[in-house]
């Protein structure tokens, strides 16, 4: 059942709401989160290539979109989940919008495109997070100037090492958000 709904909080499909199906570790940024993460994005948004690595509701993914994005590709191996983003992408009209049901890690060892923006809001009890940005920063796939946005539970040791430069953090509730590039990546 389809009782869960998400908000976009601006942009031309500002107040439209989209359905989610209740599954397991599935809980989407809240508005209050994203309003403030896409306060810090304002000047990167516009026509930014944009990655939803862990998609779930998608309000990353078509947030980025109403705000002026070019391109969302959004990820999740959740076949229910891949059917309502496909879904909310054909009510919205955003064609845009490349949804694909596939585990994250095996389309970041394959991708070949560079990402302006990246979303990685992976389940919190998992050690995905520093899984994908370690292959996001081997396949080189954070464009020059590019930036990755991480949420996780604010209990969870923030160790990202060395070369990862914090621009931002904010933490509400339970949840710590971050704005963070990669210090020493090598142009392109």
């Amino acid at each position: 059942m389809l009782t869960n709904q998400v908000r976009i909080i601006a942009g031309r499909w500002r107040g439209r709401k989209l359905k989610f199906p209740t599954v397991q570790g599935l809980r989407p940024t809240s508005d209050r989160l994203r309003e403030t993460l896409f306060n810090w994005l304002r000047v990167k948004i516009d026509q930014a290539i944009c990655l939803d690595a862990f998609a779930g509701s998608g309000a990353l993914g078509f947030e980025a979109l109403s705000q002026g994005a070019s391109k969302s590709i959004m990820l999740d191996n959740t076949s229910a989940v891949v059917k309502q983003l496909k879904e909310n992408a054909t009510l919205l009209a955003a064609d845009n919008a490349e949804i694909y049901q596939i585990d994250t890690f095996t389309y970041l060892k394959t991708c070949q495109q560079r990402f302006d923006l990246i979303f990685l809001d992976p389940p919190f009890n998992s050690d995905y997070l520093l899984k994908a940005l370690n292959l996001i920063v081997q396949r080189k796939l954070l464009a020059e100037e590019g930036t990755i946005y991480i949420e996780r539970s604010r209990k969870m040791e923030s160790a990202l090492g060395d070369n990862w430069q914090i621009i931002k953090e904010k933490s509400l509730g339970e949840v710590t958000a971050a704005l963070i590039t990669y210090r020493n990546q090598a142009p392109f």
